[in-house]
């Protein structure tokens, strides 16, 4: 079962406004990752359902977040099916993420009170999301379908919108502050914040670092 409410999850992601979006096979650096986020300032952390026994690494990550990161809500990423999606509840996910808008998700998640946030790239899907109860919806990707622009035209007739944006948002003041300015609830920043060269070298302290930069440039542009 999930550790966080609903309400709970989707305060932390608005309040922090950045999502790390990471998948590794293997667990003791998925656990590494999870901590140094931790330590930078992240609070809700999306890992995703990429590779083979992708869920035996999550129930473990569930556990060691528990007790190493008490307040670190995890979610699962990559959902496509209800059948997915009910496992990784099962396995202790707080929130559902997707690439794209499953309307059966959105029965399971809703039946548990879990935050089902699915991928849509265009007003009508993210329309038919929220008559289906996603209150947090992800632009993807979002770097193609329209960028910061996008957002803020979609904001402008539905501003009562909650959207996380994933694909094409950058660890930098200029990126970060653009997505901000539009309007976004919070980023979605995967590869950009784990450059393949720092995790080969478990340079930990690095992700830290610069999970506490990108946080800071989002509540400066707030400001």
């Amino acid at each position: 079962m999930a550790r966080f409410s609903k309400i709970q999850t989707l305060a932390a992601m608005s309040t922090t406004g950045m999502v790390p979006v990471f998948y590794h096979k293997d667990l003791e650096i998925a656990k590494q990752v999870v901590k140094a986020c931790y330590l930078g300032g992240v609070r809700a952390f999306e890992f995703t359902n990429r590779g083979d026994f992708a869920q035996e690494v999550f129930g473990e990550l569930v556990k060691f977040a528990a007790k190493e990161c008490p307040d670190m809500i995890l979610g699962i990423g990559s959902i496509v099916d209800p059948a997915t999606a009910a496992l990784y509840i099962q396995l202790g996910a707080n929130f559902i993420v997707g690439p794209l808008f499953n309307p059966e998700i959105a029965k399971v998640c809703n039946r548990r009170l879990i935050p089902y946030t699915p991928g849509c790239g265009s007003v009508s899907e993210i329309g038919f999301a929220q008559e289906l109860g996603c209150d947090l919806c992800k632009v993807f990707p979002a770097g193609n379908v329209g960028g910061p622009s996008f957002v803020k035209n979609v904001k402008a007739p539905m501003p009562w919108s909650m959207l996380m944006v994933t694909g094409g948002v950058e660890p930098t003041e200029e990126n970060l502050t653009s997505w901000i300015k539009a309007g976004v609830t919070c980023v979605g920043m995967g590869s950009n914040l784990f450059p393949a060269d720092v995790i080969k070298a478990e340079n930990w302290d690095a992700i830290s670092d610069k999970c506490k930069e990108s946080l800071d440039f989002i509540v400066k542009a707030r400001n």
